[in-house]
């Protein structure tokens, strides 16, 4: 369930629109019962498909398209290494497989004490930066070495444990 305090954001959200096109929220709504829950869970996109007057498989599929949401549980921290094809060129999958080694967990798992989700995403937009990796669908990371690797999750766990 919308708590009503997440509902009220909706409204400021809709009220960026024209009365007839306030299915153009969807995107903001989705990411606001992300916050609330820390996923967009199926009950979540039912409250959002009615709110916005729109069908529950078209709330779904902006859920399934971008990466950014949530479709379970994850992690405190959710790393995403991007594979792309020119991330791929410049070491993008050897930074995923070294996060698996170092995390103990494989692409799309979260790690026993529910800290790290590790998962692969699609461009990034910064290939000049591989390899690169979003933290929490916010903070960018560049040019990732091990070196780097180490210093982010080992920082991150540190953070994590407090």
């Amino acid at each position: 369930m919308i708590s009503e305090e997440s509902k009220v954001r909706f409204v400021r959200e809709v009220a960026k629109y024209p009365a007839d096109q306030k299915q153009s929220a969807v995107m903001a709504c989705l990411a606001i019962a992300q916050q609330e829950l820390g996923y967009v869970s199926e009950a979540s996109e039912r409250d959002i498909a009615q709110y916005l007057d729109m069908p529950v498989m078209a709330v779904h599929e902006v859920t399934t398209f971008y990466n950014m949401y949530n479709q379970r549980p994850v992690g405190k921290y959710k790393l995403n290494v991007c594979t792309n094809l020119p991330c791929q060129l410049r070491e993008g999958v050897s930074t995923l497989n070294y996060l698996e080694k170092k995390l103990g967990i494989s692409m799309g798992e979260t790690t026993p004490d529910g800290l790290f989700t590790l998962q692969q995403s699609e461009c990034l937009g910064a290939c000049a930066d591989s390899p690169v990796m979003l933290v929490n669908d916010r903070s960018m990371c560049s040019f990732m070495t091990p070196e780097k690797l180490d210093q982010l999750v080992d920082g991150l766990r540190a953070a994590g444990d407090k």
